[in-house]
């Protein structure tokens, strides 16, 4: 996604743009998305954001919860829509991207096409070679994945991305189900399953477990109904309207050490590549999306490529690895805490947290206003 926004603005702001895409076919991989304000924001300054809002449902209501039911915490959609000035919107993965793509110049996505050689042989021309082609470039934009290839090539000593400790199960119903609010948490010991709703009335959901790298089961949904069939309703539900075959299982892997920089020459890396992230905030993809409309800005705005991709690094590498920083915090003290003494405490905290202590975290992160993307 972060690949997709970056080429929009890119587009935006005058730029002639490539995106090269290894699968051949575009299946759409991915469950559902939920895009906080600042995300919203991003799309609106590139361009789309009418488009995912008629496509997406508002998440006005819903909160935490123990796996019994009881309230932890309530999240007042209406109230930080207020605050924000723009909506929390739950949204399949796949019509996002079909949103983005079609934001895009013909003939911009080459896809079936693997990325085979970066030749930084002249600093200013970069040349990139895929498919059979090779283009000389004034800028490469990396978006290629948390396990991103271009990052270690430029950033050899750096650490590469490290598994999490936690693994993931999602999907989305085949059908329509009633829920009780529109965006819903339920902590246990050592493992969280969350909803969204759609615009459709169908749901996803995730269940994140504490598990090693590599865990895998014969029949996932099977496993998710042994570890979540008897938490509270709508959890059995959502089980039952979901087919086997739409459960996905990833494990969730981070970038835990901090790289020095998010440029290398005129290479830039975005997204996962740049910042992967825990997904407890739900920010990873929105992150994404800010370090779009920010590189586009900043090449719009500076005299140089070479200013611009220090101003880039500059406004994005700080914020991205903090909101980082802070997803792993809450994960710890979320879904991967285990002990129930420190379960107990933590759920006793949240009881007793003054009303609005949600919003107030929530805008910690999401109170973000893009640049404007002005046309070179």
């Amino acid at each position: 996604m972060g690949g997709l926004a970056a080429a929009i603005g890119l587009r935006r702001v005058g730029f002639g743009v490539t995106v090269v895409e290894r699968a051949r076919v575009l299946d759409d991989a991915g469950a559902g998305i939920s895009l906080a304000a600042n995300g919203i924001r991003a799309l609106d300054a590139l361009g789309v954001g009418d488009a995912v809002r008629a496509a997406s449902a508002r998440q006005l209501t819903g909160g935490t919860r123990t796996p019994r039911g009881g309230l932890l915490a309530e999240m007042d959609g209406a109230a930080l829509e207020r605050a924000l000035g723009a909506p929390i919107a739950g949204i399949p993965r796949s019509d996002l991207h079909a949103v983005l793509r079609a934001a895009l110049a013909p003939g911009a996505l080459v896809t079936g096409a693997e990325v085979t050689a970066l030749d930084l042989a002249d600093p200013a021309r970069p040349r990139v070679a895929f498919g059979g082609t090779t283009l000389a470039a004034d800028l490469v934009v990396a978006a290629d994945g948390v396990g991103s290839r271009l990052r270690g090539r430029l950033f050899p000593t750096a650490p590469g991305h490290v598994h999490s400790g936690s693994t993931v199960l999602r999907a989305i119903t085949e059908r329509p189900v009633e829920v009780g609010g529109d965006f819903e948490l339920t902590w246990g010991r050592g493992a969280e399953f969350g909803h969204l709703r759609f615009a459709d009335g169908r749901v996803e959901w995730h269940a994140v477990l504490n598990a090693p790298a590599g865990v895998r089961y014969p029949d996932p949904l099977a496993e998710v109904r042994r570890r979540f069939g008897h938490w509270h309703d709508p959890i059995p539900a959502l089980l039952a309207a979901t087919a086997p075959k739409a459960v996905l299982h990833h494990d969730i892997a981070e970038l835990r050490t901090p790289l020095p920089s998010f440029v290398s020459g005129r290479v830039a890396l975005l997204g996962d590549a740049a910042h992967a992230m825990t997904p407890h905030l739900g920010q990873g993809d929105c992150q994404a999306l800010e370090d779009a409309v920010t590189l586009a800005a900043a090449l719009a705005g500076e005299p140089s490529i070479d200013a611009a991709l220090h101003r880039y690094d500059a406004e994005r590498r700080p914020r991205a690895q903090s909101v980082a920083r802070a997803a792993r915090r809450a994960g710890r003290m979320g879904e991967q805490l285990a002990h129930p003494v420190a379960v107990a405490a933590r759920n006793a905290a949240l009881r007793l947290a003054p009303a609005g202590a949600t919003v107030r975290a929530i805008l910690r992160h999401a109170a973000w206003v893009p640049p404007r993307l002005d046309p070179r």
